[in-house]
């Protein structure tokens, strides 16, 4: 079964202009990327300053599609990412005037920092492509894509994501810091902080093609056995007191898919697998420790889920 168009030549554009904009982090790009070619949606977690805003415009530039950004806080309110319904005194009716949502890429910066109520309002629009609004069902554009960066839960001023919404990320990562010379070349520009524009590299016609191939790359029957084996795993680990969902097993599968076309594959491989699992299942996974009143980091969900996988076996 084979691709019907080459995607390598613009996959690997969008892919060098990534890495330009936030240096030293191929690995990061390639999960962004990943992220955004199997429909998901991408959490960025991590302290102020690594670049977790940058990569999200950049990323949103360079897939030419329209941005809008939304600055999440304390006293931010449903209606001021979803619109509202004003009264048009010269009509005489009501007007729908849309907000925010109703683009291509969301950037949902700092997330965490709204209420619940204000954070839930992302839930039908992030899984069904949707908005419920003054008794109107509301198609959203296509391709739509949420980027969200949010500070660790100890920050002050946050409110950590419920399960329910975090199940709505397909995949969550960590920038972490620069490396040494790119640190320091950062600190001797003194535009850093000012932002290159970046050229569009597909426009949203180009990436809902490329979603589509995404579609048909396959997923060979024993490798889906390996797949649902380690979801399952994860809900007999003792150390796990929530397991993955059958909505985790296929977010996995998609971004399996997504990496090996990524990849100029039109297969998958063991390896897709394998190295995005603590990537896709981690946050949506509880530890023991968490119902013993401890929250555990990002890392050591990552590392427990890490550990399931080393005991599922791999096919050959």
């Amino acid at each position: 079964m084979a691709v019907a168009q080459d995607p390598s030549p613009a996959l690997s554009r969008l892919r060098t202009v990534l890495e330009g904009a936030l240096e030293g982090k191929p690995e990061v790009v390639e999960l962004a990327l990943i992220t955004l070619l199997a429909r998901g949606h991408l959490l960025i977690e991590d302290v102020p300053g690594v670049g977790k805003t940058t990569l999200a415009h950049a990323l949103a530039q360079a897939i030419g599609c329209e941005m809008r950004r939304v600055q999440f806080t304390s006293d931010l309110l449903p209606s001021d990412i979803l619109g509202v319904s004003i009264f048009d005194q010269r009509k005489g009716e009501f007007q729908l005037r849309k907000g925010p949502i109703f683009s291509h890429v969301l950037v949902a910066d700092e997330i965490n920092r709204a209420s619940p109520r204000t954070q839930s309002a992302l839930l039908e629009a992030m899984n069904e492509g949707q908005v419920s609004l003054d008794g109107q069902t509301l198609p959203l554009p296509d391709p739509f894509f949420v980027i969200a960066t949010q500070n660790p839960d100890d920050f002050a001023g946050t409110f950590p994501l419920p399960e329910v919404q975090l199940d709505r990320f397909m995949i969550r990562l960590r920038i972490g810091y620069p490396p040494p010379h790119v640190e320091l070349r950062l600190i001797q520009d003194h535009d850093w902080d000012r932002g290159r524009p970046i050229q569009p590299i597909l426009d949203p016609a180009t990436l809902v093609s490329l979603q589509r191939q995404v579609q048909r790359v396959v997923l060979d029957h024993s490798l889906a056995v390996y797949l649902r084996d380690v979801v399952s795993a994860t809900r007999t680990c003792s150390a796990l007191s929530v397991g993955a969902s059958p909505r985790a097993g296929i977010s996995l599968a998609r971004a399996a898919r997504a990496r090996a076309l990524l990849h100029n594959r039109h297969y998958c491989i063991a390896d897709d697998i394998h190295l995005l699992t603590p990537h896709v299942l981690a946050h949506r996974v509880r530890l023991t420790t968490q119902a013993e009143g401890y929250t555990p980091t990002r890392e050591e969900a990552e590392n427990t889920v890490r550990e399931v996988i080393s005991r599922v076996p791999v096919p050959l």
